[in-house]
This record gives C-alpha cells, sequence and structure tokens, in this order.
C-alpha cells in the first residue's frame, strides 16, 4: 500500500483535484466548506490504472497551517505537487517544496491544476518554471502534467503518471516493530475510540496488544479499517483507522504514536545533523523552536555541538531538548520552525543523549559513526558508549532490526570482541576495563575500611555507572572468575579478610572476655568500647562476623549469650503464648532496660511482634 500526500500553495486546487480524482470530498470539517479553503488534514483513496489502490493525505496551503500539513506529510510515498497555471510557483509552494526536499521525498508528480484557464503560451511558461525549481530540489525530472479539475481534461494522464512514479517505489520494508503515529482521534457511537495514521512500520492485527506512546497507555486492537473496509491485518505503509478498547478518547490525541509494547521508549532529547533552508535565519545556540517529526509538534531548545551557529544553506550537529517525551526511532527525519518559518529539517541519530560538553569533538566523531556506520560500527560504538546493554536496547540505539542486531553481535562475540553476559553485551575492551576498574575500586575500599567485610553493593554499582541489571552480571562473571566474593549486601575481594592483628587483637579478646563476664547484663557499649580504645571501626566489625549482637545503641550481647537469650524467649512463648516485658525481665533475671531493648531486637528480627503490653511469636 503506498500513499500520496499533496502539496501546493493555498487555493491552488489541491482538494477540487482530489475530489475529481477519487470522487471524496477530503474537507471533512464544516469550516472548511464554509471558508473553501483545507484547514487541517483530509484523506482519501482511489483505485489507479493498475488497479493498486493508494491512499491520499490532503494538506492545507495556508501558512498559518503548516504544522498540520507536516502532520500529515511524514509519512508519504509519493508527493503530488499542485502548481495552479494562472499563479505559477507561490511562497507555499517554496515551503511545501523545502519540507519535501528536508524529509527527503524523491518522488513526485507535478500537477498543473486551472489550465483550462490559461492560454497554451502561458502554460508553457508555467511548465518551465516549474521544471527549473525542481532542478534544484530532490524532485528533479517529476513528470508535470496540465490538468483541469472542472473539465477532467489531464485527468487520465496524471492517474498514469502518478502509476508509473509508485512502480519506482519499492514498498515499505516491513522491520516488526509497528508504529503508526496518530493524526486523529475520535469516537464512533457502539465502537468507541479510533485513531487513524499511516503505518511506518511493521503489521498490526485486530485482538493485538498495543500501547500509546509517549503516555504509556494499553489497550487491545478491537477492529482496523483501511478505506473504510473491515481488514484483520494491516500493512507498513497503510493508511489505517484502529479501533481501541478500553481507552477513553480524551486521552488520545495528534502526536502520539500506537505500537506494540515493549520496544519503543520515549525521549526528552535527541543528538541529530541539522540543515538549515537556504533562505533561514541563522540557527543560532540556544535558540527555541517547534519540532515536527511523524503527525507530532513539540517545543525544543537547540543545543549546537560544533560551534555557536549554522548559517543559512549549511549543515550542522546539534542536541534538541524537548518539552516533553516524544516516541522517536533513529533514523526518523523531521523539520524546525520558528513561529512563522520553517527553519531546516534533519535526522535523528541519537536517542536518549546525554547533555554533551561543549566544543567536544569526540561527540561529533561519535555521532558519524552513528550516522553513517555500518552495523558492526554502530553496534561497537553503542557497546563503548555504555557498559552492558540487552539486545533490545542495542537494536534502538542503532536502529536496526532486532534479528540484525542479534546476527552482528553474534559474529563479533565469535570474533571475540564482545562477549555476551546473561542477556547483556559488553565489549571485551570494556569488559576488562570494568574488571579492572572492580578491583580498583575494592583495593581501596579495603585499604581504607580493612575492618569492614566489604564494600557496599550500590557504592560501588555507582562508582561505576552501570545499571543494575549489568551490574549484577559482571559480579557473576568475577565471581565465577574467582576474583571477588558478592555477599548479600557487600563486595569483596576474594582474599580479602577481616583481621585483629597484634595489639588490636589483644584488646578485642579482653572486650570480649568483659562482656561476657555479665553475659546478661552486660556494661554499656560504648564505656566498654573507649576503656579498651576500640572504636566503631571495630565495632561493626565484631557484629559482621558474628561475635556480638547488638540489639540497641548501647547495648550488646556475646554471641553465645544472645543465642541462650533468644532460645529462652522462644521456648517460653511457645509453652505461654504471650509475655510482658516484666515477664521476659524476671525470665533471664536481668533490668527492664535489657528486656525491652532485647524484645525490640527480636520485633525489628520478626522473630515477635507487639499486642498491647504484650509480645507474641510471629
Amino acid at each position: 500500500m503506498y500513499v500520496i500526500g499533496t502539496a501546493g500553495h493555498i487555493d491552488h486546487g489541491k482538494s477540487t483535484l482530489v475530489r475529481a480524482l477519487t470522487g471524496i470530498d477530503p474537507d471533512r470539517l464544516r469550516e472548511e466548506k464554509e471558508r473553501g479553503m483545507t484547514i487541517d488534514l483530509g484523506f482519501a483513496w482511489l483505485r489507479l490504472p493498475s488497479g493498486r489502490e493508494v491512499s491520499i493525505v490532503d494538506v492545507p496551503g495556508h501558512e498559518r497551517f503548516i504544522k498540520n500539513m507536516l502532520a500529515g506529510v511524514g509519512g508519504i510515498d509519493l508527493a503530488l505537487l499542485v502548481v495552479a497555471a494562472d499563479e505559477g510557483i507561490m511562497p507555499q509552494t517554496e515551503e511545501h517544496l523545502a519540507i519535501l526536499d528536508l524529509l527527503r521525498v524523491r518522488r513526485a508528480v507535478v500537477a498543473l491544476t486551472k489550465c483550462d484557464l490559461v492560454e497554451a503560451d502561458w502554460l508553457d511558461l508555467v511548465r518551465d518554471e516549474v521544471a527549473e525549481r525542481l532542478g534544484r530540489s530532490r524532485l528533479s525530472g517529476a513528470p508535470i502534467i496540465a490538468v483541469s479539475a472542472v473539465t477532467g481534461e489531464g485527468l487520465p494522464a496524471l492517474l498514469t503518471a502518478l502509476d508509473a512514479a509508485l512502480d519506482a517505489i519499492p514498498p515499505k520494508p516491513d522491520l516488526g516493530r509497528p508504529r503508526l503515529p496518530i493524526d486523529r482521534a475520535f469516537t464512533i457511537a457502539g465502537f468507541g475510540s479510533v485513531v487513524t495514521g499511516t503505518l511506518i512500520d511493521g503489521t498490526l492485527q485486530v485482538g493485538d496488544d498495543i500501547e500509546i506512546l509517549p503516555e504509556g497507555l494499553r489497550s487491545r486492537i478491537r477492529g482496523l479499517q483501511m478505506h473504510r473496509q473491515k481488514v484483520e491485518q494491516a500493512a507498513a505503509g497503510s493508511r489505517v483507522a484502529v479501533n481501541l478498547a478500553g481507552l477513553a478518547v480524551d486521552a488520545l490525541y495528534r502526536g502520539q504514536v500506537l505500537t506494540t509494547p515493549g520496544w519503543l521508549h520515549p525521549t526528552t532529547a535527541i543528538n541529530a545533523r541539522i540543515q538549515v533552508l537556504d533562505q533561514a535565519p541563522p540557527l543560532v545556540h540556544g535558540s527555541e523552536v517547534s519540532f515536527h517529526a511523524g503527525s507530532a509538534e513539540i517545543g525544543a531548545r537547540v543545543r549546537i555541538l560544533d560551534g555557536e551557529v549554522i548559517r543559512p544553506g549549511e549543515g550542522g550537529w546539534v542536541q534538541l531538548r524537548f518539552d516533553r517525551p516524544v516516541a522517536l526511532v533513529k533514523g526518523d527525519l523531521f523539520i524546525i520552525r520558528s513561529p512563522n518559518a520553517t527553519l531546516g529539517g534533519g535526522e535523528v541519530v541519537e536517542l536518549h543523549a546525554r547533555r554533551p560538553r561543549r566544543r567536544y569533538t569526540g561527540i561529533v566523531q561519535r555521532l558519524q559513526v552513528m550516522q553513517r556506520g555500518v552495523p558492526e560500527e554502530m553496534i561497537r560504538q553503542v557497546l563503548d558508549d555504555q557498559p552492558g546493554l540487552a539486545l533490545a536496547a542495542i537494536a534502538e540505539a542503532t536502529g536496526l532490526p532486532a534479528q540484525q542486531a542479534a546476527a552482528v553481535l553474534e559474529e563479533l562475540v565469535r570474533a571475540g570482541e564482545v562477549v555476551r553476559l546473561g542477556e547483556i553485551y559488553v565489549t571485551a575492551a570494556m569488559l576488562a576495563s570494568l574488571c579492572q576498574q572492580v578491583e580498583h575500586e575494592l583495593r581501596l575500599y579495603h585499604a581504607r575500611f580493612p575492618l569492614r567485610p566489604g564494600m557496599p553493593r550500590e557504592e560501588l554499582k555507582s562508582r561505576l555507572g552501570m545499571a543494575p541489571r549489568a551490574f549484577a552480571l559482571l559480579l557473576e562473571y568475577l565471581t565465577r572468575d574467582g576474583r571477588i566474593a558478592a555477599e548479600e549486601s557487600v563486595v569483596r575481594l576474594m582474599e580479602h579478610r577481616v583481621a585483629f592483628d597484634g595489639a588490636l587483637g589483644g584488646r578485642v579478646q579482653a572486650f570480649l572476655e568483659a562482656l561476657a563476664a555479665d553475659p546478661y547484663m552486660p556494661p554499656a557499649l560504648d564505656d566498654l568500647a573507649a576503656r579498651f580504645g576500640l572504636d566503631d571501626e571495630v565495632i561493626s566489625a565484631l557484629v559482621a562476623q558474628g561475635k556480638i549482637v547488638r540489639v540497641s545503641d548501647t547495648i550488646a550481647f556475646t554471641a553465645e549469650a544472645f543465642d541462650a537469650l533468644r532460645r529462652r524467649v522462644v521456648e517460653f512463648l511457645q509453652e505461654r503464648g504471650s509475655a510482658s516485658v516484666a515477664e521476659v525481665r524476671d525470665l533471664l533475671q536481668t533490668s527492664r532496660r535489657y528486656a525491652l531493648a532485647l524484645l525490640e531486637y527480636f520485633d525489628q528480627q520478626h522473630l515477635t511482634r507487639r499486642v498491647g503490653d504484650m509480645r507474641v511469636l510471629r
């Protein structure tokens, strides 16, 4: 299925021509009919002489409605450029041509409308003017057909020319990533919410689970229509209406993207290659623009990555930071505008862009690889940028279909350039660097805190700057390799052991003996530690080693004493069912202070729970 999009100046007869070709009035709004001008997108379809059926998107020609034109022109395969023979090329003809160029539309047919209103000599002059202008665009050599929607002159020739132009256009590839930018949302009585758009990639089927981005709304396809006919499946390149289950129309709007769940993640910043139009003002660092891609229009701020300004007719590298999230794919084409004019356009090269350092030449070199590199180069670049990514993330970052990305990764794994850890991939060089960094960080930590069992997991993850899953898989790899021991909350080098050597060992032994001298009512912990010159690091190490149990800030028991106390309390509760603080005090022949601290600790450990003034076993 192909989509033809009209383009041209206001009142040059675009909608009239579409109506003459299809029998369908694309002006659906009452205001459009009353004013005799297209304001929003219109849609129609027709069967060409070859028998192929095509969709038509009719766009407004007035300069005030360029944003509506941009919402419809992004998914077209062929442009139907309409130029009135009695006026020739006009300002919006020029702007529409510039937009088609920026969006890399390479095929067009030109309809010289209203040919019944001009003489043959004048028609030849306009034809030459149009051919000369097209010669300075991607549409050079496009056929130019004189037509009259009133008399029908030239319409058969126009249909034949459209057919021939489509013969040279390959169908949209199905990369298995369904994506439909929504351009209309409405309700139909008895059916519910319906959205329409051009399916850029993949297929949609009745019953599919879908997601609406950027909000992440979930729904299911209740029905599909193409050209008002029910279908069970829609293929890439189709104009399609999708009936959604369980979503209110108030939650749907132009600019959202309908897709299958899980693979497409909205972004708030992209890196891109941009071209400024010859007739536009210079694009200055920090400029605020409107960004148009697919059917979306979003505010954005421009950060120029390789200078301060991009002059008219020149290209440059930019980062665009958006007012709100937008669902994009690497390689998407876009337009940027000021309030009154089209400034330029470009190509999305990197999604989820991080804030760059100004004038850092490395970012430009990296983006050049991401824009024009072969798949192997792009995958290497992505894996060099981030330590450990899953296949889906690699496919999204490179713009490659998941199947192709997987095949390239396996080749790199076989070549020893990439290592697979579980479901993530990392370059061999990056893995070696990460392993060295882990060992270095742990060695420094052990030297600084020799009495701690290891470095907290979260601290090490933060120092490495890794995602949680990638970090966990790296630790698994290093553990299997015998270099580290990864315990529940800490990580250590395999050879690291906490030891109390020399004079410290003697003081620790004396401390433990003093604590055991009165096992159920030991001296205050801080006083006892101060008497033997032990700091918090030593006390924490003794707790970690299980030699003492600290039940409060000021009370600790030896492990043996604590086990005995715990056993007696559990046996008492099993026999009696419940116990008060006073009963536990008497049971243990201790003071209320120790009994209360012990019971509160048991509560924290989920051994007991408090019911009123009593304790029971959990």
